[in-house]
Formats: C-alpha cells, sequence, structure tokens
C-alpha cells in the first residue's frame, strides 16, 4: 500500500485492510440479498475500527464487527456485538468470526 491510501491515512487509528473490508463486505452483500440488513457505517478510531450494519438508517446498529489489535495476543483481534452490547463471538480470524451471523440466514423451511 502507498502512503497516500485512505486505509493508513492515520497512522494513530486502527483501519480495516483491503482484505478484511473485503470479507466483511461479502457477509454484508449476502445479508443485504437476503433483506436483513439495508445500511452500514465505519468507525476508524484511536483503538478500534468498527463496521456497524443497520436495518434502517436511523436506528441503532443491529451488529458491530470490531477490530482491536490490542486484543490480538488474547482473545483475538476481531469480534461481531450484538444490539444489546453482548459479544457474540470473538476470535483471530475474521472469517470465522463472521459466521456467527450467517447462520442469521438459516432459518427452517415450511
Amino acid at each position: 500500500m502507498n502512503a497516500s491510501s485512505p486505509f493508513n491515512a492515520d497512522p494513530d487509528r486502527v483501519a480495516f485492510d483491503r482484505s478484511e473490508l473485503g470479507i466483511i463486505l461479502s457477509v454484508y452483500g449476502r445479508m443485504v440479498a437476503a433483506g436483513e440488513w439495508r445500511d452500514y457505517a465505519m468507525s476508524f478510531l484511536r483503538d478500534v475500527a468498527v463496521f456497524s450494519v443497520f436495518r434502517h438508517a436511523a436506528e441503532h446498529p443491529l451488529y458491530r464487527i470490531e477490530k482491536r489489535p490490542k486484543l490480538r495476543a488474547a482473545q483475538g483481534a476481531y469480534a461481531v456485538i450484538g444490539m444489546d452490547g453482548r459479544i457474540l463471538k470473538r476470535g483471530h480470524d475474521l472469517a470465522m468470526v463472521l459466521r456467527v451471523l450467517e447462520k442469521k440466514l438459516i432459518r427452517a423451511v415450511d
């Protein structure tokens, strides 16, 4: 990545890299296609990068996907957090952590 890339524009902030965003947007696209999600927002802060997903833009986020590099050695840098603030899944592998969201697409067929 070059110095003008938006992913490293501010070295004091945590951001998702291109491959992480690809994984997140892949899940996001499937959820939009299923009619579950409608909007998203990203925040890049000093200690955490957050990808929030919404059913409607004016609501609180349904889920937050967080990257906290300081937790990489402990529980893992990635987490999915529900609307109520509970951590639904945490780990070292983003794709594995996001699987908790894909379970929402599996429904019983009548």
